[in-house]
């Protein structure tokens, strides 16, 4: 590094003719160090002696007007080479007057480039003090005003996403543990924002923290995804359980001050869309069982055997719906198995051969309490084991139960029985009005068969 770059105040200080000074002085110690520190700033620096003098001047400053240290050390102001006539008074006094004042102080100039071409800069000057405390000189940071705008932006994006915005901004660092997090962020979690930092994501998500962090560890090694992805969760909170659906998109956070991309972690950036997915998922359901409906409707017409029309009625209902479904039917006072799917593996229902032996249902079983109700029993393993499935004379795999009345003509027929394994979920009311729908059509063909006599 050359004396020129980071000439002192004691430098010989030409006239204001705008032609750059020869120095010969030899640089102070320290002084390719303090050459060095400047010339590696992000922003353009130069200082002046308590007389204008220009004495440094580093490479950024260089890069945005285009003359070069040796030009502009040593020269008094900014007048005849980097401002304008017109404006250099009024420059060189507001930039000068912070040498007296305190704090710093910020202006925007229009200075010249080398090439002829202007540029609007924003400038913030403080004053540089003496050995013995006496004023010594200004130094002088500036950018191009659009650089500094964007920066601006940048910093109050970031603290925009970081407020009570409507999604959800999580900073995960390379070990996947929050780092930062927001207001809605921090409600979606069930906890407060301060709680979250550096604790893993398991200690919150109950299940779906391995997709979660699945996706974050591909972010950090191949980069974000294409498109925002659905991730559903079985949160941990102060209520219980909560099962979500968030709607994730991923951004790979690297060191912009680093010449090879440095991995810093992760944006996470979700919404939580559970209410719209439930909905959605309950109108697909609904118009599966409608159709189920309608194709059993439409088969049962055309089974001569009422029995046979009841069973098919089954067969439809069981699709998506049940594992197992049992039909016990009245007999005086007590019930009497008419048709199953079999035991052991999911298949048709079909009538029970030899049938007309009671079940032995103890009491208070949940079919014999849909019959005195004339209404639909949900009922549930839980944590029990097996002996649960084997006291109520059901299937061994069988952990939810639904039992809904048939009803005719007024009458209780008996009662229609659907099974569910460990691996579904428990049955919930609007599960029990389908039953019910399906009951009626059970119910109405095994009456035509009493009538009948083909039972």
């Amino acid at each position: 590094m050359t004396a020129s770059r980071s000439e002192t105040a004691s430098a010989p200080v030409p006239d204001g003719s705008g032609a750059g000074p020869a120095n010969t002085a030899a640089p102070e110690p320290g002084g390719d160090l303090l050459a060095a520190l400047l010339d590696g700033m992000d922003a353009a620096l130069c200082a002046f002696d308590a007389d204008g003098v220009v004495t440094h001047w580093n490479r950024e400053a260089e890069r945005i007007l285009g003359w070069a240290a040796e030009e502009a050390v040593g020269r008094r102001g900014f007048a005849g080479w980097a401002v304008r006539p017109a404006d250099a008074d009024e420059v060189q006094g507001r930039l000068m007057a912070a040498m007296d004042a305190p704090g710093r102080q910020v202006h925007e100039f229009a200075l010249l480039r080398r090439d002829g071409g202007r540029v609007l800069v924003r400038t913030q000057s403080a004053g540089v003090r003496g050995a013995d405390g006496s004023p010594a000189g200004v130094y002088c940071a500036f950018s191009e005003v659009h650089a500094q705008i964007d920066l601006e932006r940048s910093i109050a994006l970031s603290e925009a996403l970081f407020e009570d915005v409507s999604w959800g901004v999580v900073l995960v660092d390379v070990d996947l543990r929050p780092t930062v997090v927001n207001a809605y962020a921090a409600r979606a979690l069930g906890t407060g924002r301060a709680t979250l930092l550096g604790r893993p994501l398991g200690e919150l998500i109950v299940q779906g923290v391995e997709d979660l962090e699945g996706a974050l560890q591909h972010v950090l090694s191949e980069g974000a995804p294409a498109s925002p992805a659905e991730v559903w969760v079985t949160l941990r909170t102060a209520e219980g359980e909560r099962r979500r659906c968030w709607r994730s998109g991923f951004l790979r956070l690297s060191s912009p001050l680093a010449e090879e991309p440095v991995p810093l972690g992760v944006g996470w950036l979700f919404q939580d869309v559970t209410d719209a997915r439930l909905a959605e998922q309950d109108a697909d359901r609904l118009r599966f069982r409608s159709n189920q409906l309608h194709r059993a409707s439409r088969a049962a017409a055309e089974c001569e055997d009422p029995m046979e029309a009841a069973t098919s009625h089954l067969d439809y209902a069981l699709a998506g719906f049940a594992d197992h479904a049992l039909v016990d039917l009245a007999v005086g006072e007590r019930l009497v198995r008419a048709a199953a799917t079999p035991a052991g593996a999911p298949g048709p229902a079909a009538p029970v051969a030899g049938g007309g032996i009671p079940v032995r249902y103890p009491a208070g079983h949940p079919a014999l309490q849909a019959m005195d109700r004339i209404g639909s029993v949900r009922d549930s393993a839980g944590g029990a084991d097996e002996s649960w499935a084997a006291e109520r004379q059901w299937p061994p795999d069988a952990a939810h139960a639904l039992c809904v009345v048939l009803r005719s003509r007024g009458r209780t027929l008996g009662v229609l029985t659907f099974l569910r394994g460990p691996s579904r979920p428990a049955f919930e009311r609007p599960d029990a009005a389908y039953a019910e729908s399906v009951a009626g059509r059970v119910a109405g063909a095994l009456d035509l068969a009493q009538v009948l006599g083909t039972m």
